[in-house]
């Protein structure tokens, strides 16, 4: 099956004829119409539209003194601060493109990407708050510099002289302004081209989408060097004049903070935030969450799955509708969401967005009919430029006439709707019937133990290619009896639930689950601890 998404009353062509050259074009847009709105809030101090406008002038000439030329690559290293923000702009502003690298990586990973990249500069936003910052910067050996905006002294580290230079281009349609890397547990990252098109795209659908206005306050917890953070939550909000609340690292204790003291009227966040938010406020006599007072008209989950359970206990803790979506890097990120005028009570990632067309295909990559399974391919102005330096597997993952194949399966419901199954990739066999480890995880995530789950295959000891299923639970420090019964009353639980095939063959408890610092559970190292 295939569609387009729902326009919503939004002109695509006229949404894109109206985007700026670059993505820096955002600040100064509203710098012009409301110079003294507020644009971000970093813990500290408030910027005004004006002052982040100002900040990415003062930033771009800095670049050029630092030699940082059109085609280069700027790498930042850091946590969530306005010092992200105004770099990211401003590295349009010159024609480089931006690389966002999390403080919290380890130092192998850091120097991935340094490699790979090829940047010419590294910057190290070392804020208070990211020791791990400050630390990649003194092992590179850069320097203490003091930003001409911000009284947190940055790092800057040596010219890169030997990076290739890309040619500039003129269009916002291919010139890259972001280099984003997967999140990878094995082998090497990869890095996502993103140009100011894509990004730009997403941040006017998504907060036209979400209705936002200037009087809008929106969390940023997501990192910024992940594509949900960058595109959704910082473009989005700026787009849309609104502003956004800066915050470097997710605490439960720090977003109930927010959600009553900065007054927000917009969260955006995963799954696993919310679930640890449930967590530390506990439920009541009645058995159901406690309800927490805010002003949120919007409260959205992405970046995983979205399991039912979870989504009905956020929706009575905040008291407004969890709306859910999906995307992927590759996709800058936005494919589908829920629409904030038609709420859903089931766990679909909505329709796809105005301007985005999705098909469902079987393995031929013929069509599949309405409510059957097959693999989402997706067509759009948020499609990548393709993989920096990996012309084999761009080719891997692109399709003829436009089409991107997600890796995901999906299936498409007759009014649009589209429901993700799982990963290809991660496809159980298990006795020859095939297991998608989603199913599995939204089952155990509605018990009450649970707070969330990740399901892998192990392969047989017999070696007869067969799979087996298992599963690693975080269980609520609060529910009662030992692991052990917990355990086995899931294993019962599960029985009564699911086919034979589909059930664990071992289910493991951990404190905490692996996870990047986007709060996604890391598979990969999962997979690696199941074949001990």
């Amino acid at each position: 099956m295939n569609g387009i998404g729902v326009n919503a009353g939004i002109d695509v062509e006229q949404v894109l004829a109206s985007l700026p050259d670059r993505i820096s074009g955002i600040p100064r847009r509203w710098s012009a119409r409301a110079p003294e709105a507020p644009a971000l809030h970093d813990g500290r101090r408030h910027w005004s539209y004006a002052q982040l406008a100002a900040a990415v002038d003062q930033t771009s000439r800095l670049l050029r003194q630092l030699d940082v030329r059109a085609g280069d690559r700027l790498m930042v290293v850091g946590e969530n601060c306005a010092a992200q923000v105004v770099l990211t702009f401003a590295a349009a502003d010159i024609d480089a493109w931006i690389v966002h690298v999390n403080g919290r990586l380890s130092a192998r990973e850091v120097d991935q990407i340094l490699g790979h990249s090829g940047a010419r500069r590294v910057i190290y936003t070392s804020t208070p708050a990211s020791p791990e910052t400050t630390a990649h910067g003194r092992r590179h050996g850069a320097e203490p510099a003091q930003p001409p905006f911000d009284d947190h002294p940055w790092m800057i580290g040596a010219l890169h002289a030997g990076g290739a230079r890309e040619a500039p281009h003129a269009s916002p349609e291919h010139q890259v302004a972001a280099l984003i890397y997967t999140t990878g547990t094995t082998g090497n990252p990869k890095g996502v081209m993103l140009t100011h098109r894509n990004l730009l795209f997403i941040a006017a659908i998504s907060s036209t989408l979400r209705g936002l206005t200037p009087d809008d306050r929106a969390y940023g917890v997501l990192p910024i060097t992940h594509v949900y953070g960058l595109a959704s939550v910082m473009l989005g909000t700026l787009y849309a004049g609104a502003c956004l609340y800066l915050c470097p690292r997710f605490t439960p204790d720090a977003l109930i903070a927010a959600i009553r003291d900065d007054r927000l009227t917009i969260l955006q966040g995963v799954p696993a935030m919310y679930a640890r938010l449930l967590e530390k406020l506990g439920r009541g006599d009645d058995g159901l969450p406690r309800r927490l007072e805010n002003r949120l008209r919007f409260a959205y989950a992405g970046g995983s799955p979205l399991s039912p359970s979870l989504k009905t206990q956020v929706e009575h803790l905040l008291g407004v509708a969890l709306h859910n979506g999906y995307g992927m890097t590759e996709t800058s990120p936005t494919v589908s969401q829920t629409r904030l005028d038609a709420p859903r009570g089931d766990a679909s990632v909505g329709m796809a967005i105005p301007g985005v067309e999705v098909r469902v295909v079987d393995k031929t990559g013929g069509d599949v009919a309405a409510g059957a399974d097959g693999e989402l391919w997706v067509r759009g102005p948020n499609i990548m430029l393709g993989y920096y330096r990996e012309p084999e597997l761009t080719a891997a993952a692109m399709r003829p006439g436009g089409w991107i194949n997600t890796g995901d399966m999906a299936r498409q419901e007759a009014d649009g709707a589209l429901f993700i199954v799982g990963r290809t990739k991660e496809l159980i066999i298990r006795s020859g019937f095939n297991v998608y480890p989603l199913e599995v995880e939204t089952v155990l995530n509605a018990h009450p133990a649970v707070t969330q789950s990740a399901v892998v295959g192990r392969d047989s000891k017999q070696g007869d290619g067969n799979e087996e299923v298992v599963a690693f639970v975080e269980l609520d420090p609060r529910h009662g009896g030992s692991t052990a019964e917990l355990t086995m009353e899931l294993q019962q639980y599960l029985a009564g639930r699911l086919s034979p095939y589909k059930c664990p063959s071992e289910i493991i408890a951990m404190q905490t689950l692996p996870a990047a610092t986007t709060g996604k559970i890391l598979k990969g190292r999962l997979r690696q601890l199941a074949q001990k």
